[in-house]
């Protein structure tokens, strides 16, 4: 996919926005994140620090469930946060008051173009 083409799907994603999933890869239950996909041409992606504490409370390879638009920026991936709080982090809302406190009223703007790279870290709002 060429850098205009994610750019055009990026422009057309809100912040959380919903998709049906089913998780592809799961690669290190409890460490890195799972892979999921929602039926675009890029792939979806979950990180460890959305889920709960222990992988074994991970939804598997095959599991179909909703997912929420979270973050995409220049990588061509769109960052996720699963739709059901029993696969969120038990803490998720002191982390999102913590990391992302303006989360609640992001949710339904159009995830923006994230600009040339920040020089010494993620784009503004990153998670």
């Amino acid at each position: 996919m060429t850098d205009a083409e994610w750019a055009g799907i990026r422009r057309g994603l809100r912040f959380g926005q919903v998709y049906e999933g089913t998780v592809v890869r799961v690669p290190r239950p409890g460490s890195i994140g799972i892979f999921v996909d929602i039926g675009l041409t890029v792939g979806g992606f979950v990180d460890a620090l959305m889920l709960p504490y222990e992988g074994d409370d991970w939804p598997t390879e095959g599991t179909a469930m909703d997912f929420e638009i979270w973050w995409a920026d220049d990588r061509q991936q769109i960052r996720l946060k699963p739709s059901d709080p029993r696969r969120l982090r038990h803490d998720f809302t002191d982390f999102v008051g913590r990391f992302r406190p303006d989360w609640p009223s992001l949710i339904g703007l159009p995830v923006p173009d994230p600009g040339p790279p920040a020089f010494g870290g993620p784009p503004p709002g990153s998670p």
